[in-house]
């Protein structure tokens, strides 16, 4: 079982400048993928074996407060977003290749337009993977190919958590590439502006949640209305334990 005293999470967010230079697999923890790696071993691998967990969720930052003998107390959240923009804007000032793996055709295409103007001294390349379940051999293979091709500054991978942070991890060694990977999924939506994020208010008193949930009620209930209380109770169970 996963424990959150086992994941060494970024403390601040000041320290996303202090990451060096290099091959660094970098994702981000939330409630939800917390109670997702309980049940998932390859997943649970993957946030406990890259290089940098970043804390995305009020839940994680109040439970690492409260588990004290956690081996981290970050006090503020680091989003995917804000890791996303952080590594923009640091590789727009010296210019150079950003790869965005994942999502349609259509997104990428806005990601691209945007970037451009945004970003003018990155290289944008992407690639859309066919959309299923389980990558074949073949499949992973030519992404792989694709993004040393390329040998990118910057990858971005975007499917949804886990099967984003399960591939990254899986696929780590075959990658030819000296840069950092984020796993970022939504990021990917925010920043074509084909998703919205909630407010800069509702952000700053940690309820993104609830602008997620009343935006698609049907597809995040099940997340949030019974998802929340199992982490509160995962996390109960793990201060008893300890």
């Amino acid at each position: 079982m996963l424990t959150l005293s086992s994941l060494h999470i970024l403390e601040f967010q000041a320290e996303l400048s202090q990451i060096p230079s290099g091959k660094y697999l970098i994702n981000t923890i939330n409630a939800h993928s917390f109670n997702t790696a309980q049940n998932d071993d390859l997943f649970a691998e993957a946030l406990q074996n890259g290089d940098y967990l970043l804390p995305d969720g009020a839940g994680i930052l109040m439970a690492c407060k409260w588990l004290k003998n956690c081996l981290s107390h970050p006090k503020e959240r680091i989003t995917g977003w804000d890791l996303f923009v952080f590594e923009m804007q640091r590789l727009n000032q010296k210019g150079g290749k950003c790869f965005f793996m994942g999502s349609s055709e259509k997104v990428l295409g806005l990601i691209k337009e945007r970037a451009a103007v945004q970003y003018p001294n990155i290289e944008v390349f992407t690639y859309s993977p066919p959309y299923k379940k389980e990558f074949s051999d073949e499949d992973n293979a030519a992404i792989v190919a694709a993004i040393n091709a390329v040998n990118p500054d910057l990858l971005w991978v975007g499917m949804t958590a886990p099967k984003q942070e399960k591939w990254a991890y899986s696929h780590w060694k075959e990658l030819k590439i000296n840069c950092h990977c984020g796993a970022i999924g939504t990021v990917f939506d925010f920043f074509a502006g084909t998703s919205r994020r909630a407010p800069k208010w509702m952000q700053n008193h940690s309820l993104e949640w609830f602008y997620r949930l009343i935006n698609e009620p049907r597809r995040m209930w099940r997340r949030y209305l019974i998802g929340n209380p199992k982490f509160l109770w995962n996390i109960f169970k793990e201060r008893i334990s300890n």
